[in-house]
This record gives structure tokens, C-alpha cells and sequence, in this order.
């Protein structure tokens, strides 16, 4: 037997209680997944924005059931036996997780449960951790305690369908609308305390590594005088003070303010933006002008933030406004969290591999978070 995660919203664990909950729904892009989903196996039931536990389901079969459910398409179908279903108020609280389950360690990275709870199905690698879920599930079953749920998050709607063109054909897939972020208390207090500084320090690595590699390096144009360690970065080694000529004027005002650029003559060969303070979406915006300026220009492009802003990029970087355009930002655009990097820094410096490394290294660091989209 295994064990999946199914992930609801407060509306559409209501559906499916009203329903009967005897029929569970996927979305029509996660059908190859579940055909892994056999008889026997466990969904665990977990609503976003609330973030509680709320039902256990055993798998019965594939389900014919094409009643209308849910107000949202949900095609993929199975019928299930509920083992426990709990009303929100309820529900086992996320926080009774932490430090006992592989996917929620560290309260400082609250926000991120290591990626688990961003799609469903998906399945629990270590079954301990559903077992212990589902014991907490059926305790909450037997001794029910009541917690306020607030009434905003349990209606929230984290997800619609669109169509965009692919090639000369129309593909369907799915976007988010950005809810208020469910923020780490630790990582909002370090970012407030040391936004200026750690992001020069980490515009600083991407600088030094950029011109040891061999690369000429572009600061952001409001950020040359800004020191570390004693150095203005407009002084490091190979920093330029001209943008490459073969650009308009309107695409070098976008990217002479993008935090750092490593150059090859007159072509961008990587593009970073470092995100400490700000909603993540500013970075996002100047990376998807410069792409709607040169639509051909082929370069990597790279968000670099703290670690505990993970699920807060991808919930930008899948907005409408970039996962509707003819090359999704999603798909050229990647997610480096501070620790990851500085990490592979040291790494590569202990190695001394710098001077033999190519940029498309760092593609196989960051994590892109594209949808997939059958043809």
C-alpha cells in the first residue's frame, strides 16, 4: 500500500463532503501520476491555506463518476472509502508536524515543507511519515478539538485553468493566483534584519564568480557604490561600465537595473536577480521584460533568494501575467535559494574549478518549476 497526499481547498473539501466523499478528483495534468495510484492505497487529505490534516481515503478503483461535483474540473477520478474526514475546525494543524515527519524539519522554513505540499497526487517517500498523519487523524476522529479556521484562507482558491497557444495549437494548463503568504516568522525577521547587506554579499559571490570564470560583469546600475568588505562592487575585477550596444534603449533601461549580468563581448551569457525584501515579484518583471524586449535572446536567467521564499517565487513566477506568455518564465527561469549557492561556492573555490566552469552549471542547481503541458 501506499500513501498519497490529496490536497483541497476549503471549497473543495466541501464539495466533496456534500458529495458523499466517496469520489476524489485530480486535475486533468496530473492524470499521468495517477495512474500510479492502485487499489488499497491511502490519500491523505490536506487543505491549503488553512494548512490542516483533514481526512484519510482508501482507493477503491478508478471512478466512472462524472457527476458535477466541484464547481472546478477535477476529471481524474477515483471512488474511495472515507476512513476519517474531519470538518476544517477540526483538522490536525500542520504545526503538530514539525520536527517529526522528513518533509517539515525546521520551523524556520515553514513555509516550504520541502516542496511536499505543492502538488497532488503526491506520493509519501517515507511512510512513517503518512502513518503517524494518519494516526494523528484518527485521534482527532475519536477526541475532536475545536480551532478557528479564518474565513478568508478556508475560501481561498489557489489555482485556475487557462488556455495559451503552443504552436499552432491550444494547450490547457494551470496558473496560480497569488493568495497573502503564509510567511516564516524566522526567515521574515532575518531578511528585515540583514536585507542591504546579504544582498550585496550574495550579488558580491555572483560577481566574483562570474569574473573568474572569465566573464566581464554588469552590477546594477543604483548599485555600484555599495560596498563589501571594503570594496565598492563597481570596482571589483572585469565589472564594466557600458551595457553591450547591439540593445534599444528601452531593453537597456530594463536591464541596467537587473542585479548582476555575466557578459561575453557584447551578449548576456546569465542574468540574476536577488530578492531579500521585496515581494520577489519586481525581480520576476524586469526578467520577463527583458524577454518580451529581445524575444530571441537565449540566456539563463535566475532568481536568487532566501530559502524560505522558495514557495513564495514559484507562486509569483506562475502568475498569469509570465505562465501565459509564448515562453513561460517558469521554463527559462531559475529558482536559487542563498543556501544552495553559497553552498557551491565553496565547493567550487575549495576545488579551484572555477576558471574551467561553464555557465549552464548553474541550470543544473536551480529549480525550475515549470508546468508540464502535453501536446
Amino acid at each position: 500500500m501506499n500513501y498519497w497526499l490529496d490536497l483541497f481547498t476549503g471549497t473543495t473539501w466541501k464539495e466533496f463532503l456534500a458529495a458523499g466523499a466517496n469520489v476524489s478528483g485530480f486535475r486533468e495534468v496530473q492524470r499521468k501520476i495517477t495512474k500510479r495510484v492502485q487499489p488499497g492505497d491511502m490519500f491523505l487529505c490536506y487543505l491549503t491555506g488553512v494548512m490542516r490534516w483533514v481526512g484519510a481515503l482508501e482507493v477503491i478503483r478508478p471512478s466512472a463518476d462524472q457527476r458535477p461535483i466541484w464547481k472546478d474540473d477535477f476529471p481524474v477520478r477515483f471512488d474511495v472509502k472515507p476512513i476519517v474526514t474531519l470538518a476544517p475546525e477540526h483538522g490536525v494543524l500542520m504545526s503538530e508536524l514539525e520536527g517529526k515527519v522528513d518533509f517539515f524539519r525546521d520551523a524556520s522554513h515553514r513555509g516550504k515543507f520541502n516542496g511536499f505540499v505543492r502538488m497532488s497526487p503526491n506520493l509519501f517517500r517515507a511512510p512513517k511519515d503518512a502513518e503517524f498523519i494518519l494516526s494523528l487523524l484518527q485521534q482527532a476522529k475519536a477526541s475532536p478539538t475545536h480551532r478557528p479556521v479564518d474565513p478568508k484562507k478556508l475560501a481561498r482558491k489557489p489555482f485556475f485553468k487557462a488556455d495559451r497557444r503552443k504552436g499552432k495549437a491550444t494547450v490547457e494548463t494551470v496558473v496560480s493566483v497569488p493568495e497573502p503568504e503564509e510567511d516564516s516568522e524566522v526567515g521574515r525577521e532575518e531578511r528585515e534584519r540583514t536585507p542591504t547587506t546579504r544582498h550585496t554579499e550574495i550579488q558580491h559571490m555572483l560577481l566574483t564568480l562570474g569574473a573568474e570564470m572569465g566573464f566581464d560583469v554588469w552590477i546594477a546600475r543604483n548599485d555600484r557604490t555599495r560596498q563589501w568588505n571594503g570594496t565598492a562592487l563597481g570596482d571589483l575585477p572585469r565589472a564594466v561600465k557600458k551595457l553591450p550596444t547591439q540593445f534599444n534603449e528601452a531593453t537597456n533601461r530594463t536591464i541596467e537595473l537587473i542585479d548582476v549580468l555575466w557578459l561575453k563581448g557584447n551578449a548576456i551569457v546569465a542574468a540574476f536577480e536577488v530578492e531579500c525584501t521585496t515581494a520577489v515579484y519586481s525581480g520576476l518583471l524586469r526578467m520577463s521584460d527583458l524577454l518580451a524586449l529581445q524575444p530571441n535572446l537565449d540566456i539563463n536567467l535566475f532568481l536568487v533568494a532566501p530559502d524560505d521564499r522558495r514557495d513564495k517565487v514559484e507562486q509569483e513566477i506562475l502568475r498569469p501575467t509570465f505562465a501565459l506568455r509564448d515562453k513561460p518564465l517558469a521554463n527559462v527561469c531559475g529558482f536559487i535559494g542563498f543556501s544552495t549557492l553559497t553552498e557551491k561556492l565553496e565547493g567550487i573555490r575549495k576545488l579551484g574549478l572555477a576558471t574551467s566552469l561553464k555557465p549552464d552549471f548553474l541550470e543544473k542547481t536551480a529549480e525550475y518549476f515549470a508546468e508540464d503541458v502535453d501536446d
